[in-house]
């Protein structure tokens, strides 16, 4: 008689959760600060002014100059149909006047039609000025305005630092005087640092990684700068020359694991 082994439960993966701090104010996750969701609004708006400024000047001034053009040009139509109704209207008086007293038209008559003809002039201008809310809105509505599928290249891999496993380079601004500029142009210093991308950094080699800049160092919350950054900043067994040449280069953050990866210079 043979005694059944026991059969040993699998054992369950152990799922780590750790929600990060504000990335602007530190405050614990379980705060629920609104700093974050401000900061991107704010981001937002700025990246929105920079880009769309241009674009949307140029569709202003396209619709404006068509609308007007379609709005004088009714009035003409307008103001046209309007002569030649006045005209008809004196070659009636005239045969009239010639018909029974053999004379021209009396004065006040002419003057009544004139001042007639005034009327209907500044009833056909008011209300060809009064079509430009439907012009406008129709002439912006010819606006095509074409959005990239989901599924294109250049949504699902845009050339912005290591999205698909660092093999482009995002380059940053050095020195105080770019990023001065740069936040000048966006209207106002906002919660993220400035980027910006060029094509250097879209044929950049995929094995070489780029250290990262004081303003990403700033931009990681306290505790895992602490964690992460401080142990590796300074180490008593290298002499200054080796603590210069190391550096960070890249910081993945997943949910259960940390790594560092480092770059020789």
């Amino acid at each position: 008689m043979y005694t059944r082994e026991p059969k040993e439960k699998p054992r369950r993966k152990s799922v780590i959760k750790m929600d990060p701090n504000c990335a602007i104010c530190n405050a614990p996750a379980t705060l629920a600060c609104d700093c974050e969701a401000k900061g991107l609004e704010m981001a937002v708006r700025q990246a929105e002014d920079r880009m769309m400024r241009s674009i949307y000047s140029d569709i202003r001034s396209w619709v404006r100059a068509h609308a007007q053009d379609y709005v004088l040009e009714y009035f003409r139509l307008l103001a046209e149909r309007r002569k030649n109704a006045h005209t008809a209207h004196l070659d009636q008086i005239s045969a009239h006047a010639f018909y029974h007293y053999n004379a021209p038209p009396h004065p006040n008559q002419i003057a009544d039609a004139q001042a007639m003809l005034k009327r209907g002039i500044d009833e056909d201008w008011q209300a060809s000025v009064q079509r430009y809310p439907e012009v406008l809105e129709y002439y912006f509505g010819l606006v095509e305005l074409t959005l990239p599928a989901d599924d294109e290249p250049a949504v699902k891999d845009p050339p912005l630092s290591a999205l698909n496993g660092g093999s482009r380079k995002a380059i940053r601004r050095a020195g105080t005087e770019d990023e001065s500029s740069s936040s000048s142009r966006a209207g106002g210093s906002g919660p993220f640092p400035a980027t910006e991308y060029g094509s250097e950094g879209q044929e950049a080699n995929a094995s070489q990684d780029v250290a990262p800049s004081r303003a990403i160092l700033r931009s990681i919350p306290l505790n895992i700068h602490d964690a992460v950054y401080r142990p590796y900043e300074l180490h008593e067994s290298m002499n200054p020359r080796e603590r210069i040449m190391n550096s960070v280069a890249l910081l993945f953050l997943n949910q259960d694991q940390v790594r560092v990866i480092w770059k020789l210079a």
